[in-house]
């Protein structure tokens, strides 16, 4: 709230009276200035009437044929020419964001985006070079936590949560594969069911994560249980792990990367794996997206799979 001393210059019509002041002191006339703000004459004469009875001292003196500002008439213009001044940079700075010419967009994503989000951010700053980027990368649950104090713009989820609080755009498919080292038994066979791998020893994510949600609804699909063998808590280090023969892992495709090709790593063949779910990208409901982030929606949703899956090996 403004401090009270300051209070009565927020009266509605003091940014109209504030006008009036400047523009009669600038033409030192107050015909002139009436002309400027399409007012009559009188009309001006007593919005300043108003304003210096507003401000409690007389605020401009007529002497001959010209206005001069008296003393508190130089201090009031003088803000005055601030304030306008300040507003000016204001309306440049929204009429860009209105155009696309500038501003930014924080995006936040979950660890296994961490590989393709880059590459869309890359693609919109070529069409928008002049846009602010930030990217965020959490786990699931620090992701859902900003999502909830709506501390970034857009948020890309592979299990986003089910709430009529949040918008869920699906934007292309989040594959799931079993990784395992590549001279695995299993490696080359083909059609290989499901219960084949339930007692392999697992390597997988931390409780709560998008990644072991996915898993366990795979497990609890199949009436079964993983053997888990270890417990990790980035996907970097299961893939370590896999390399070292501590076991296998069941993640989406895109979670060890899009361009790597790694020699030491296989996929298996599982025949009955459940079709791909998606990629969302997610915002509060009600939130008043600017038209960067409308922009980039647009891009995303038309390019995200072409842009992101042409780039992962089937």
């Amino acid at each position: 709230m403004p401090q009270s001393h300051i209070r009565r210059y927020f009266r509605h019509g003091t940014m109209p009276q504030l006008s009036v002041l400047e523009a009669v002191l600038r033409h030192k006339n107050f015909s002139r200035a009436a002309e400027e703000q399409f007012l009559a004459q009188p009309t001006v004469s007593i919005q300043l009437k108003k304003l210096s009875e507003m401000i409690g001292l007389p605020l401009v003196e007529q002497i001959g044929r010209q206005v001069y500002p008296t003393e508190a008439g130089k201090y009031t213009l003088e803000a005055t020419q601030k304030i306008f001044k300040i507003l000016s940079e204001l309306e440049g700075q929204l009429s860009q964001i209105r155009t696309l010419g500038s501003g930014g967009i924080r995006l936040a994503v979950g660890n296994a985006a961490k590989y393709f989000a880059p590459r869309l951010l890359a693609d919109f700053a070529t069409s928008y070079p002049d846009i602010d980027l930030s990217l965020q990368i959490h786990n699931r649950t620090t992701l859902i936590n900003r999502l909830n104090a709506n501390e970034d713009d857009l948020y890309i989820f592979a299990n986003p949560p089910e709430s009529a609080d949040y918008v869920r755009l699906a934007l292309f498919p989040n594959k799931i594969a079993v990784f395992c080292r590549y001279d695995h038994p299993l490696v080359g066979q083909k059609n290989i069911h499901f219960k084949t791998i339930a007692d392999e020893p697992f390597l997988v994510r931390e409780v709560g994560s998008g990644t072991r949600m996915m898993m366990n609804d795979l497990f609890q699909a199949h009436q079964t249980f993983p053997k888990v063998r270890m417990q990790l808590s980035t996907n970097e280090a299961i893939k370590q792990a896999i390399i070292s023969g501590l076991g296998i892992s069941l993640m989406s495709k895109y979670t060890l990367g899009l361009d790597t090709d790694e020699p030491k790593l296989a996929t298996l063949d599982i025949i009955d794996l459940p079709k791909a779910g998606y990629w969302y990208l997610v915002y509060p409901s009600g939130k008043h997206l600017s038209p960067i982030a409308l922009a980039f929606i647009d891009l995303i949703r038309n390019q995200a799979k072409q842009l992101v899956a042409d780039h992962l090996l089937d």
